[in-house]
């Protein structure tokens, strides 16, 4: 580590409430099992405001270092690497789980976790998040990247790739109710930053996909902006209304449909898209749950059409591994036709979460470069 610097910049939380500050840390070591990475570009979650103000309620352990997934190069490796090495481009993720009990799970510089495991996890071993030059981070948490093939060949930067934080959250999604080439789902809603990331996702699948929502014009700019970085895509988007049979009725017309991705924010926890969609379902479909869904799902038509559900948090490190083979294998538009981030300097981390409230939906994102 003769060439890593002793100290290193970090956006530190002193308590829910507090403004962030930029500090000086000593740099830590590699052990088994661990990685430091220099940290290229940071993502801003949309409610990043919202959770480090108290305006959602997360059990969150202060003092920490904010963050959320990255792109970083590894600065140093503990000795137990076998692929990973100083320099390689990597994916940083953020999702922690239990060595042994893969149900502990947190997302670090977001929450501590909702079980005894996570909650320890969080608070006494991978604490800090990548709102800093450089982060130590579990070994598993990193995912190579080609950066011959996604810099040279598909000309990709690190600003383009911090956008897999929006891509694998759906992906996991999909990947769990095995969506196929050639099939039809339905996105609900698509508006959003996940949701519309969804819509990219599944059309990368091969699937032909309908994109609800209930902003005609930002339904518009979806559709205008897919199909330019994809013109080949198959994409329909429907406007939901709020009636709920008239909703089924407006999607069944678009023929045989095979599942349903959800991602509904908890603004969105009541309402009627979910139960439209899932009545217009083919018999035997299927039902990727991910968002807040306070309505009853289960009726019978559910049950006389044997639909399945599958409720999902995140993603696992196959589907991260799966997903970087995709992107690639060129699957995705290239540049700013796949994401077009804003970037802010640590010193302007207030006007990055300020903007990344409002800078919303597919092909956006809000990154920190330290």
């Amino acid at each position: 580590m003769s060439d890593i610097p002793t100290h290193y910049r970090a956006l530190v939380l002193d308590h829910i409430g507090a403004d962030m500050r930029i500090v000086q840390r000593v740099m830590p070591k590699a052990d088994p099992g661990s990685v430091i990475v220099r940290i290229l570009e940071s993502s801003v979650l949309s409610y990043q405001n919202d959770i480090y103000n108290g305006k959602r309620r997360y059990p969150l352990t202060t003092p920490i270092v904010g963050g959320c997934s990255a792109v970083g190069r590894v600065a140093a490796v503990g000795h137990d690497a076998t692929i990973l090495s100083p320099g390689q481009l990597v994916w940083v993720d953020c999702v922690v789980r239990g060595r042994d009990d893969p149900g502990a799970i947190y997302l670090w510089g977001i929450h501590d976790g909702y079980s005894v495991g996570a909650q320890k996890l969080s608070r006494e071993i991978w604490h800090d998040g990548t709102f800093a030059e450089f982060a130590k981070v579990p070994l598993e948490n990193c995912i190579p990247l080609n950066e011959a093939r996604l810099y040279g060949d598909l000309g990709y930067s690190a600003r383009e790739l911090v956008y897999l934080f929006h891509l694998l959250v759906p992906y996991g999604g999909l990947r769990t109710i095995d969506l196929k080439a050639g099939e039809t789902v339905i996105v609900c809603p698509s508006t959003g930053g996940f949701s519309g990331a969804g819509v990219q996702v599944a059309l990368a699948m091969g699937a032909r996909v309908i994109a609800t929502g209930r902003n005609e014009k930002e339904l518009a700019r979806l559709k205008a902006f897919v199909t330019k970085g994809t013109p080949w895509a198959n994409i329909e988007t429907f406007k939901i209304t709020g009636d709920q049979a008239a909703d089924t009725a407006s999607l069944k017309a678009f023929g045989t449909i095979d599942a349903v991705l959800d991602l509904s924010p908890p603004a969105a926890a009541q309402s009627t898209h979910l139960p439209s969609a899932i009545a217009a379902l083919r018999r035997g479909g299927r039902i990727s749950v991910m968002g807040s869904v306070e309505q009853p799902i289960v009726g019978w038509h559910f049950l006389s059409h044997d639909l399945q559900v599958k409720g999902k948090l995140m993603y696992e490190r196959e589907d991260m591994v799966l997903f970087v083979k995709m992107l690639e294998a060129g699957l995705f538009a290239k540049g700013k036709e796949l994401v077009e981030t804003k970037s802010f300097a640590l010193e302007d981390w207030k006007e990055a979460f300020d903007t990344a409230e409002v800078y919303a939906g597919v092909g956006r994102i809000v990154a920190l470069t330290p």
